[in-house]
């Protein structure tokens, strides 16, 4: 549910990115809820998440056994060129290659003693909190970010979205490839730190159905929003000074305080109803839904598609597109599930890892239901 949540709540962002919209042009009520509850959070979140799923393979290869990190290293690899793919047929911000380097690392590093692993968390956050406020206190010191309205067909990148064919924007996209993983590297150190948080939080028990899980998660909560919602609230108001902290460090409290409530309503839930199944079936087919919404969104947004970035002015327009997208995604991750056990993207990176082994039955469950 969780998973599924942050897949939904990264659409919620992103669908910003696909209308390019001017700066300020939906007023600053808008703009300051987007950076209030979104901008950040779900990045943060899906990363954290990552790692939770690594710590649970971590657990299945103990239990059963195996070495580690055994196929992780394939995994990870494959997961780079689906998203170096992804960045250049689809979405220039893509951050599936992000995830894919700090898998890499973290899977030696989750091998290692508690101490250690320790060690590595709290130094990557370090390193990431003074990376945030060295840039934040030169903005303080010797410039702002000024937010100019300014039309986004004035822009080369604006033009080509608007106008260009599908085939433009992908070889825009190729020139501009390193330079749109920017972001990724710079925020390499969070990933680690977020990888192995994720890692402890499941192994203390903050995802158990438990008295010990529901205590943490309702700290999480209290404390994730307690702190959250201020710090972030500060990046609105003084969004010209803290922007960059609201986005790359501010988000990560609010995140755990999102991670905590969603935890908390849902224990309150005695039956599965239908957003439990809607998160669910969405969270198991994470990376196809992924894919799916950013191939939607181009569709309805981009020139070669309905080009309806060209006639936004207005943000109900924005939400509009995100509900539509958001139910296709869950009737279609509902009705893939009802016939496989796995998403299209999860099946095909199932059998892309089987090629070459010697068992390609230890992947997991038969892919059709029975």
């Amino acid at each position: 549910m969780l998973r599924g949540f942050a897949i939904l709540g990264t659409l919620a962002m992103n669908i910003w990115l696909f209308g390019h919209p001017r700066t300020g042009s939906y007023g600053p009520v808008a703009e300051g809820l987007q950076t209030l509850f979104l901008n950040g959070k779900f990045f943060t979140m899906l990363t954290l998440l990552f790692g939770v799923g690594l710590a649970i393979q971590y657990r299945i290869a103990a239990e059963r056994g195996r070495p580690w990190p055994g196929g992780q290293r394939r995994r990870a690899l494959l997961l780079l060129v689906e998203g170096a793919l992804h960045g250049v047929l689809l979405f220039s911000w893509d951050v599936l290659m992000g995830y894919a380097v700090t898998a890499l690392v973290v899977v030696y590093v989750l091998g290692l003693s508690e101490r250690t692993r320790s060690a590595v968390m709290w130094t990557a956050l370090g390193l990431h909190v003074t990376f945030v406020g060295g840039v934040t206190t030169v903005m303080l010191l010797f410039f702002r970010i000024v937010h100019v309205d300014e039309p986004p067909e004035s822009t080369e990148s604006g033009r080509l979205y608007l106008e260009g064919s599908y085939a433009d924007q992908v070889l825009y996209r190729v020139e501009n490839f390193l330079g749109d993983r920017l972001e990724v590297i710079m925020t390499f150190p969070l990933m680690v730190f977020l990888f192995l948080l994720g890692a402890r939080l499941y192994r203390s028990g903050a995802f158990g159905a438990d008295l010990v899980g529901r205590t943490l998660r309702t700290r999480m909560a209290v404390w994730g929003l307690g702190l959250g919602l201020p710090l972030n609230a500060l990046a609105v108001v003084w969004d010209e000074d803290l922007a960059f902290a609201g986005r790359f460090l501010f988000s990560v409290v609010l995140m755990l305080g999102y991670l905590g409530l969603v935890g908390v309503l849902f224990d309150r839930i005695r039956r599965p109803g239908p957003v439990t199944a809607a998160l669910s079936s969405v969270g198991r087919t994470a990376l196809s839904c992924y894919i799916l919404q950013n191939v939607l969104a181009s569709v309805i947004f981009y020139g070669w598609g309905f080009g309806l970035a060209a006639h936004v002015d207005h943000a109900g327009w924005m939400v509009a597109a995100w509900a539509v997208i958001v139910l296709v995604l869950v009737a279609g991750s509902r009705w893939w599930l009802s016939r496989f056990s796995r998403g299209p993207m999860e099946t095909l990176q199932v059998r892309i890892l089987a090629l070459g082994t010697s068992d390609r039955h230890s992947s997991g469950p038969p892919l059709v239901k029975r």
